[in-house]
């Protein structure tokens, strides 16, 4: 029988967070040790609180957490990243509740991932850094789908197996990858354009200092973009919020 600590310290990322009672917050967090958890933060409603500033959302935080009847307290919080960066840029925020969003629908209270918290905070660093998130984002949603399992085929047709051509193609989420022309459009597929599908290969198969060598011209990103939230999309079974909310903030800026 695995052995129950009665206290933890974890190293994590605040997904989102809720009013708890009167003073209290509940915390969705993403751990380094445990995966996604939850865990109340007493007191943090406070004018007083000292733990308030180090649990907003998307912030990096170390946090001994007690046991409690049934969840964790969390007992101590020090704030190692709060990103300010993505906090004081709108479209930066947006893309930052997208990453979010996406791994909090796609896990679940079932145990450590690490390569998950790596993907996780190397691409909230990503986008704090970088003067144009895009790349991080298309990069993040790529790794996001190989460690979770559904890596989509980029390279042979999902129906007859034959190596895909540079020609312009189709997607199918249903097959979880590309339909040759032959192969024509089936239920549940899109066109595909020859121009997105290398750059959806080359992140794919490239690290990431490799893939933001070649950056995807303004003419393609859109498709790109709605491309991989096709598949995202079609793999939760549910529409995704944070999307709406970047293009809103994207239609508001000067051109």
């Amino acid at each position: 029988m695995a052995r129950e600590f009665r206290s933890q310290r974890v190293e994590a990322v605040v997904l989102r967070h809720s009013d708890w009672g009167e003073a209290d917050r509940l915390l969705v967090l993403y751990t380094r040790e445990m995966g996604k958890i939850r865990a109340i933060a007493k007191g943090v409603r406070k004018l007083r609180s000292r733990k308030a500033g180090h649990v907003e959302p998307f912030s990096r935080v170390n946090l001994l957490l007690a046991r409690g009847r049934d969840m964790w307290i969390v007992t101590q919080a020090e704030l190692q990243e709060s990103y300010q960066s993505i906090r004081e840029d709108l479209l930066k925020t947006a893309y930052a509740a997208y990453i979010i969003e996406l791994l909090d629908r796609f896990s679940y209270e079932e145990g450590q991932n690490q390569a998950l918290f790596r993907l996780l905070v190397e691409t909230l660093q990503r986008v704090a850094g970088e003067a144009d998130p895009f790349m991080a984002v298309r990069y993040y949603e790529i790794r996001l789908l190989d460690v979770l399992g559904f890596r989509p085929n980029f390279f042979q047709c999902v129906e007859c197996g034959k190596e895909i051509e540079p020609l312009d193609q189709y997607f199918s989420a249903l097959q979880g990858g590309v339909r040759c022309p032959h192969c024509g459009l089936a239920a549940g597929s899109r066109p595909l354009s020859v121009k997105v599908l290398r750059y959806l290969r080359h992140y794919q198969r490239s690290k990431y200092q490799d893939a933001i060598r070649l950056s995807p011209p303004e003419s393609i990103r859109p498709e790109m973009e709605s491309v991989l939230n096709y598949y995202l999309t079609y793999l939760l079974e549910r529409k995704l919020n944070s999307p709406e909310f970047i293009k809103e903030i994207r239609d508001s800026q000067p051109e």
